[in-house]
């Protein structure tokens, strides 16, 4: 019996130490964190769960038989971040370069297949140097059945990719499929076709970085949601944002200890709102000092910054929060925010976490770059995500609400539950200087008449009360109170049942 006790530490010390240590040398003199290093912060101390760790290859092909070390490339199991389940796996660049063949490939499906079972997040560590060429179609069968789970996991467990080295070629699509991508400055990358064949196809000279890295996918492409300076912070940051996911779309947000008052009041935010309409401010503040302990974890920070985006707790529960920012661009909808903004809200929708909205919007960006690029489509799908969602979703306009840009901003029209405004909120069809000359054309010669007409239109469309006379505004409430109202608003709605209309799918305007 010792023998095989000793035989199994033996074993299980192979499988810990991977692809040797003069590959972890390797990879710690990168700046990157070895595959377990990585699960170990990621997880509680203690609680990690691994499965497969001796499973290997079966590949024959290419002398591959004489290298089969336990494990084949990547780490899967499961653990707790605070307390809560989430299954993990994380490549092993120092086995094949994490490469994936037919039976890394299972491992990872196994794990994904167990979450959705059981109703817990999937968080997938990426460094890998792409399908395993020895294995040829096997490796790309294994993509492709990786790919699946993604699509069937989608709207039932929350899904985070954390890119910590290279991720290209087909290996892109899984982390493309999942909810949010986490990157690291410096050590990772993501391409279809890297710089090499770039150079081949059209001539162009081009880095890794300057083509996928952390910059170019939080800044340009918006397909990672956030990059951090180093492997310690990316998990760090991991695990305070599952901290306000829930497990799964049945779980109902994470109700967690909170010692802020909700009546809190606010006397600062009376005098947030400038004077002078063309004025702005920072709409970050109004978040940080509605939100529990003025925490919020922005998403996508770095793109399509006139829209913010990310997760407050208020009592303690989770609630999403899309806000229009007036430092940029004058808080305009465009193509950028309104796709921004529409997959946050149907993630919110999909996994019963309420949307707040803060609005300060002077309509949709115009100009032929936009026009061209298809704003019609992009902000009808900003649109459909308000209307479709059936979360509890509660509205406050701080200043303007123009056009059709009100309405998409989780207007009541668009089953918005709770609507308020401040008494600064102006809504109408467009601002007076505009509609003034187009109502009074005839007069456009005269300053001062056009002058006067321009304060008779703002005097009687340039406040909320006319949308409040119409219902569309519940109440128009004191901006210090705002904590307190949004506070009980959602409280009230935490009984909230609405369904829509059976359907196989919804057809959103992609």
């Amino acid at each position: 019996m010792k023998e095989i006790l000793e035989e199994l530490e033996n074993r299980r010390e192979a499988a810990r130490m991977g692809g040797g240590q003069r590959r972890i040398d390797a990879q710690h003199a990168k700046g990157k964190l070895t595959a377990r290093e990585r699960i170990e912060l990621l997880l509680d101390e203690e609680s990690f769960e691994e499965f497969d760790m001796f499973v290997t290859h079966r590949c024959t092909d290419f002398g591959m038989e004489a290298n089969r070390p336990a494990g084949d490339g990547v780490v899967t199991g499961w653990g707790t971040i605070n307390g809560r389940m989430v299954y993990v796996f994380s490549q092993d660049f120092t086995v094949f370069g994490g490469s994936l063949s037919e039976t890394h490939a299972q491992k990872i499906c196994k794990v994904m297949d167990m979450a959705v079972q059981n109703g817990a997040p999937v968080i997938g560590i990426n460094d890998s140097g792409g399908a395993r060429i020895q294995e040829g179609v096997a490796s790309l069968a294994g993509y492709a059945e990786v790919f699946q789970r993604n699509i069937m996991a989608s709207g039932v467990v929350p899904q985070i990719s954390v890119i910590m080295g290279p991720c290209a070629g087909g290996a892109v699509y899984s982390p493309a499929m999942t909810d949010f991508i986490f990157m690291v400055k410096d050590t990772s990358y993501m391409f279809v076709t890297g710089p090499d064949v770039v150079k081949t196809v059209t001539n162009e000279v081009v880095t890794a970085e300057e083509l996928g890295g952390a910059g170019t996918h939080t800044k340009k492409s918006s397909v990672a949601d956030a990059a951090f300076e180093n492997d310690v912070e990316a998990l760090a940051e991991v695990r305070r944002m599952v901290d306000f996911l829930p497990l799964n779309n049945r779980a109902g947000v994470p109700v967690r200890p909170f010692f802020d008052d909700p009546g809190r009041i606010e006397p600062s935010l009376d005098t947030l709102v400038p004077a002078n309409p063309n004025t702005p401010y920072d709409m970050k503040e109004l978040i940080l000092k509605v939100a529990d302990e003025g925490d919020f974890f922005e998403i996508q920070e770095e793109f399509a910054k006139n829209i913010l985006t990310g997760f407050i707790r208020l009592e303690g529960r989770t609630v999403g929060v899309i806000a229009n920012q007036p430092m940029v661009l004058a808080g305009c909808l465009d193509i950028d925010s309104s796709r921004k903004a529409a997959r946050f809200v149907r993630f919110c929708d999909a996994f019963e976490i309420p949307i707040l909205t803060f609005v300060d919007v002077p309509g949709f960006l115009p100009g032929t770059a936009q026009e061209y690029g298809g704003v019609i489509k992009h902000g009808a799908k900003l649109l459909f995500a308000y209307g479709e969602a059936t979360v509890p979703k509660v509205t406050v306009i701080t200043r303007k609400a123009y056009g059709g840009a009100y309405d998409v901003m989780a207007s009541k029209h668009l089953r918005g539950d709770i609507n308020y405004a401040w008494p600064s909120a102006e809504i109408a069809v467009m601002g007076a200087k505009g509609a003034v000359e187009i109502l009074y054309r005839a007069e456009l010669g005269d300053a001062d008449k056009i002058a006067e007409r321009t304060a008779e239109y703002e005097k009687r469309f340039a406040n909320p009360f006319v949308a409040a006379e119409r219902g569309f505004i519940d109440d128009v409430i004191m901006p210090h109170s705002t904590r307190k109202r949004v506070c009980r608003a959602f409280a009230s709605l935490r009984g909230k049942r609405l369904e829509n209309p059976w359907k196989k799918h919804d057809n959103i305007p992609l």
